[in-house]
């Protein structure tokens, strides 16, 4: 890959926690970084002071809902009309399993959130991105996911029945995995690469603390392991893997099922209307 200092990175849901931390890292590190938020004065705040933290002006900010397809298609437009490479893309945004008791909720296109915003809108963009991922091979999608996994039971995919925002959010989760192998295979060859992982258990987030009253470790932790799936040279090449932080580790069987996954990609296809080419 090219020098962090001549990358030009996108990471969703980098207005806070994880995201919000590794966005300025690599503003730190040189790079031109792309912030996405979804609040539009949290997301002039976070310019701000991450270009005051670090002395970089090359941060720019994009404004979209995730739980809203037609604004990720705005996204990519805004991105592919801007830039005309993309070295990496991190799919950090996401919706959390909720404080107890949370009901099922939808995203404005009528799916279940969680699903539509920690995997369908991370989808989407990533295939309405590729051109410029292509562009700029050797080149890397990180997908942050989860240890928390639960297979999909593609008679209810929605939650329809018996919902309950931690198997929302475990869902979800596998399915950017399944995603992530499902993608590897399908782009060998390219120069881009994509992988998963589960930055760190239960970090000091906002996420975690509206479900959960303690953590287990902390945003630096979980930075150091996506940062590494960013930015290490001795992953160049590396593709289709599931980390459990800082190694490689296997996720629910049902990421291994190739039948499975090509009723996500196809269901996946179907929802956003967004195919391969």
């Amino acid at each position: 890959m090219r020098p962090v200092t001549e990358q030009t990175i996108l990471i969703t849901g980098a207005t806070d926690g994880l995201g919000r931390r590794v966005a300025e890292d690599l503003a730190a590190a040189g790079a031109t970084v792309l912030v996405h938020g979804r609040n539009p004065e949290r997301l002039a705040r976070t310019l701000a002071e991450i270009t005051e933290a670090t002395g970089n002006d090359r941060v720019t900010g994009y404004l979209a809902d995730l739980a809203d397809l037609s604004q990720v298609h705005t996204l990519a437009e805004e991105i592919t009309t801007q830039h005309n490479r993309l070295d990496v893309l991190v799919n950090n945004a996401g919706v959390g399993a909720g404080p107890p008791n949370t009901p099922r909720q939808m995203s404005v296109d009528g799916y279940e959130l969680r699903f539509a915003v920690n995997y369908l809108a991370g989808y989407a963009l990533t295939l309405r991105l590729m051109p410029l991922l292509r562009a700029a091979a050797p080149s890397r999608i990180v997908n942050v996911a989860s240890v928390g996994q639960e297979p999909i039971d593609f008679t209810d995919v929605m939650l329809e029945r018996g919902y309950d925002g931690w198997r929302a959010y475990r869902q979800s989760k596998l399915a950017q995995i399944m995603f992530t192998i499902d993608l590897a295979e399908r782009l060998a060859g390219t120069g881009v690469t994509v992988n998963a992982l589960h930055p760190a258990s239960l970090m000091n987030t906002k996420m975690v603390f509206e479900a959960l009253d303690y953590t287990l470790s902390t945003i630096e932790d979980g930075a150091a392991a996506t940062e590494r799936l960013i930015l290490d040279p001795d992953l160049e090449g590396v593709t289709g893997c599931y980390f459990d932080q800082q190694q490689q580790a296997r996720a629910h069987a049902q990421a291994y099922d190739a039948g499975a996954r090509a009723r996500l990609w196809e269901l996946s296809e179907r929802l956003t209307g967004v195919t391969l080419t």
